[in-house]
């Protein structure tokens, strides 16, 4: 049994230029589409599982009455014939009959458990069907679809029932994030955005009509090619006129400029009256033009606008705070509306780090009797020979880091880092120095400054040791570096900046990743997925597996590369982990209390392993190359290669 959440879906700018966007095939004149779309608080919660038929059922409260359980064989005429009858599921029957038709797949069973999202609201409950069907089907199966390929199957579904959906409809597939979605002819791409300060919206469904297929089937005869002025001022208002509004908004969104978005909201709606709407006579909206122009809302928002389609069916509004927010939810209710909050929340950027340094060093013994391996000395590229820990800590101080925590084997070993760190060197050795070296003393102590200590005092595994700095990392990302490794930017930003800035467009828990020779799986973890970007440097990672054989990893383990060829890849060293992984550690540890195992580690990997199923993990190819000193064979080719 697996649970799964798909949320709705909101598009802030950018309505109908999908579709818009997709006559670039026919036409090259017309501008590419671009929408800003986010998931919402709101969506589909399911439980899932194999079956010998495709089989819904519901135990929802928030849809009883509406909903009618389903079952049928995994046949595709039957599956394509059941989508065309216009019920709720048929939406689920198209994607079936898709998925048996170029997956020959086996059936699901699936519970809808919670659906908080109301439907025929423009806000897409019938794509987020279209996403948990495919989602389902997808990782049941492991047939290695990533996001971009569950939401084309989506959309391809939806598009066997009577429904003529949009291409940004399946957004819902990328969770609860705004995306900038482009359209270009046949091509797609998503691409993840930040925001610099809490934005709080609100959107609420009219209760009132308004007819979806009408607002299509009219605007579209204005495309491929424009033969009138009003034609003309439709093309230019999807077309160019969109893609300002979008850059602009993508701007406000990522000073925190809330005041100069919520008036971009209010001028798009102001131009989508003038030049779209007299295109069709379904957009003819009263309420929900009341609504924009209520005196008693205007003190709480910066702006507002219609939702999807337009027409009277949803509205949104950007509100000047979060006790506004809440207000004009009370307000928008009591008008006989249902209303919904979205807060939009910047991402964290990591500020935090973490690097463990409480081993031994047994492979390096007797060396490690009197020097922990972190502090080797390493000859670098500019001259200087510097310890390990120091070429760590400066790497995380270039990324932006602002507070490091090293986990140590006991108290004693503080009184090492501290006498490094933060106590001046001797007077008479300091004046030996060159000026460019004492400089550089004051920099050794200012790193000082930034460092915190945790202990682990019970040899228990490395994933005991990461959870020694828990309370360190608060509930905020924090970046994991390994204390016996090294690691080479082959670009101008450090390893560790490249991982915050993925993070930033991901939001997700994420690993390092590289690529290593089939005959060297057997000698580490190793790591499957599907890639999420054009330029393969983003795994969505579905398998994690240590130490396999060869022989399995070359059948299930391998992605390919751009040139189609099968590569391997294992965890780099570098990672950010999200506060899930120190929730998850906490129970595997709570748990080993209860079965009172002392003696069984506490592993990293299968935390991370679980936090993935939940909640997913991205591996990042990164451009830098890593330098193991963990052993001599490693430490040898180290000292040699790192000064280069």
């Amino acid at each position: 049994m697996m649970k799964l959440f798909v949320p709705g879906r909101l598009c802030l700018f950018g309505e109908h230029t999908d579709w818009a966007g997709h006559y670039r095939t026919m036409n090259a004149d017309i501008a590419p589409g671009a929408a800003i779309v986010t998931g919402i608080e709101q969506g589909i919660y399911a439980e899932v599982e194999k079956s010998s038929i495709f089989e819904l059922y519901s135990v929802a409260p928030e849809i009883d009455g509406l909903w009618q359980d389903f079952s049928c064989r995994m046949d595709e005429a039957e599956l394509k014939r059941i989508a065309k009858s216009g019920s709720f599921f048929c939406y689920c029957a198209g994607v079936a009959s898709y998925m048996l038709e170029w997956y020959k797949v086996g059936g699901v069973r699936i519970k809808i458990t919670s659906m908080t999202l109301p439907m025929k609201s423009g806000l897409s409950s019938s794509a987020a069907i279209c996403v948990l069907v495919a989602r389902a089907f997808n990782l049941l199966y492991n047939l290695n679809l990533n996001t971009l390929g569950e939401m084309n199957i989506a959309y391809v579904g939806e598009l066997r029932t009577s429904s003529r959906c949009g291409r940004l409809d399946q957004a819902c597939a990328f969770g609860v994030k705004p995306n900038l979605m482009t359209f270009d002819g046949d091509e797609i791409e998503v691409r993840s955005l930040n925001v610099k300060k809490h934005l709080y919206w609100v959107f609420a469904d009219l209760c009132a009509e308004k007819n979806t297929i009408k607002i299509l089937s009219d605007l579209n005869k204005a495309y491929p090619f424009p033969t009138t002025d009003a034609e003309r001022a439709e093309h230019e208002a999807l077309g160019q006129d969109n893609i300002a509004f979008v850059e602009r908004a993508i701007q406000y969104m990522a000073e925190g400029n809330a005041e100069e978005l919520g008036r971009l909201m209010t001028e798009a709606e102001a131009l989508f009256d003038k030049k779209v709407a007299p295109m069709s006579s379904a957009l003819y909206a009263p309420k929900l033009h009341s609504v924009l122009q209520d005196p008693n809302i205007q003190p709480l928002v910066w702006g507002g606008k219609g939702v999807g389609s337009h027409g009277d069916g949803s509205v949104q509004f950007l509100a000047r705070s979060e006790e506004a927010q809440k207000q004009l939810v009370v307000y928008l209710n009591d008008q006989g509306m249902k209303a919904y909050t979205l807060t939009l929340k910047p991402v964290h950027t990591v500020r935090k780090a973490i690097i463990p340094v409480a081993g031994f060093g047994t492979r390096l013994y007797p060396a490690t009797r009197a020097l922990k391996k972190d502090f080797f000395p390493i000859p670098c590229p500019d001259g200087m020979v510097r310890p390990v820990i120091l070429i760590l800590l400066e790497e995380l101080i270039q990324s932006g880091i602002e507070e490091i925590c090293l986990v140590l084997g006991s108290e004693e070993e503080r009184q090492l880092y501290s006498d490094y760190f933060e106590r001046p060197l001797a007077e008479e050795h300091l004046r030996k120095l060159n000026p460019e070296a004492q400089e550089y003393e004051n920099h050794i102590l200012d790193i000082g400054k930034r460092l915190h200590y945790v202990y682990q005092r019970e040899k228990r595994g490395f994933g005991h040791a990461v959870y020694q700095a828990a309370q360190f990392a608060g509930n905020e990302p924090v970046l994991l570096l390994l204390g016996d490794t090294l690691y080479r930017s082959d670009s101008n930003k450090p390893c560790a900046l490249q991982m915050i800035e993925e993070y930033e467009r991901y939001n997700s828990l994420m690993v390092s990743i590289h690529p290593i020779p089939l005959a060297e799986v057997s000698r580490y973890g190793i790591l499957h997925g599907v890639w999420e970007d054009k330029g393969r440097s983003v795994l969505n990672v579905s398998t994690m597996m240590e130490k396999p054989k060869a022989s399995y990893a070359e059948e299930y383990l391998a992605v390919r590369n751009k040139d189609g060829e099968k590569e391997y890849y294992s965890v780099f060293g570098q990672y950010i982990l999200t506060p899930e992984v120190f929730s998850q550690l906490h129970e595997d540890i709570m748990q080993k209390e209860i079965d009172r195992d002392h003696v069984t580690e506490v592993e990293l990997t299968s935390a991370l392993e679980a936090v993935r199923q939940r909640s997913g993990m991205m591996g990042i190819r990164l451009k830098g190359r890593m330098f193991d000193m963990g052993n001599p064979k490693a430490l040898v080719r180290t000292v040699q290669e790192f000064s280069k």
